[in-house]
């Protein structure tokens, strides 16, 4: 398991001194060789172990010979963990474990709806990752739910995950799986559930974050004072449009992998497909429900706008009609002319100021009891 060749030819040795060497003895002439390199995983490989009968195997080996190393034990298979690999590393994982070009194709992306495919002898679940992205408030750019993807290729003794995006990490996976050793016997396809029973549980929570903010927006739209931007509704809407899109189409491909009696899922995992399809739909329906609660803001929102449009428009219109009258008395007094008797009289100014006053007065106190000003 360590990944150090055995059964070195050695150049430039006979059968005899070959013999003496494998019995401890050295031969004259002979050149010791030296140590053989380890293979190393690349830095995209995650952890790649074996597993056998419910229990995780010591070391941490190259997936070529860890794959090598399962298919010589009974009951043991090798789980490959890979973030972003690039196209060589695929390529040669790809050979390794004797996958489809597609398969191998698809694993380079992101961005793919969540299904289920059968390439050969391999079944492919792609998954998509959810992450709640903490906020102080909700702002026209905020990121409220960050995604990515998790692809889950299933052998017959090998479980390969390929990640993408920083979202849906599964290191918490493995460790929690490995502290169940009666899941882990029942092979690769127990790490498919372990697998997608934690992206169902991270839906749920991101859920729960997303309604507290729906819930937060709704009390300030409904505020005496508010002070929403429809920017931020938006930006809301297609945070969780794009949340939408990981946790919905998921709930068929589960469906019908949990109630195929042809598939390769094991007999004992059904029970435990059919429960994670129930806590799907329970996501699926939260999910769903933001969509009604979102347009309900919105519509609220824009019918605030709108009454505080036509609020502004009768202010605008009562302070017009008060201008409007001082106007209409000022223009009457400078007509000068000659038969107006204002014009000789002595108190005539003060007396039009103070029509122009009372006259204001009088339209200020009407428009503020009919609920203009």
């Amino acid at each position: 398991m360590s990944g150090t060749r055995r059964g070195v030819r050695l150049p430039g040795l006979g059968l005899l001194a070959r013999l003496r060497l494998a019995g401890g003895g050295v031969a004259v002439g002979a050149r010791t060789p030296g140590p053989v390199a380890v293979r190393e995983n690349p830095h995209a490989v995650v952890d790649c172990a074996v597993y056998q009968q419910g229990r995780r195997l010591a070391g941490r080996p190259h997936y070529a010979d860890a794959y090598r190393a399962a298919r010589r034990r009974r009951g043991a298979f090798v789980w490959l963990g890979l973030h972003e690999p690039d196209e060589a590393l695929m390529a040669d994982v790809g050979q390794v474990f004797n996958l489809h070009p597609l398969t191998v194709e698809q694993a380079l992306t992101d961005g793919h709806r969540p299904t289920v495919e059968r390439h050969g002898d391999v079944t492919l679940l792609v998954l998509r990752t959810a992450r709640y992205v903490e906020h102080d408030a909700l702002t026209e750019t905020s990121e409220v739910v960050d995604t990515g993807d998790v692809m889950i290729l299933i052998g017959d003794r090998f479980v390969v995950t390929v990640r993408h995006g920083s979202a849906g990490a599964l290191a918490d996976v493995r460790a929690a799986l490995e502290r169940r050793p009666p899941m882990l016997t029942l092979g690769p396809w127990a790490v498919a559930h372990t697998v997608c029973d934690q992206m169902v549980r991270l839906y749920l929570d991101v859920a729960g974050h997303v309604e507290t903010d729906l819930e937060h927006l709704e009390e300030i739209t409904f505020a005496r004072e508010a002070r929403l931007d429809m920017q931020q509704i938006y930006q809301l809407k297609r945070e969780v449009v794009e949340f939408k899109r990981a946790v919905l189409p998921l709930q068929a491909p589960l469906r019908d992998l949990a109630e195929d009696a042809d598939s390769d899922l094991p007999a004992p995992l059904r029970h435990y497909f059919t429960d994670l399809t129930g806590r799907l739909s329970r996501a699926v329906d939260r999910v769903a429900g933001f969509d009604e609660l979102i347009n309900s803001i919105m519509q609220a929102r824009l019918a605030q706008v709108a009454v505080d449009q036509n609020n502004d428009m009768r202010k605008i219109a009562s302070w017009a009609a008060i201008a409007a009258a001082q106007t209409a008395i000022a223009g009457i007094y400078g007509m000068n002319f000659t038969h107006m008797p204002e014009l000789h009289w002595r108190y005539g100014y003060l007396g039009a100021l103070g029509l122009m006053a009372f006259s204001a007065l009088v339209l200020h106190r009407l428009f503020r009891r009919s609920g203009w000003l």
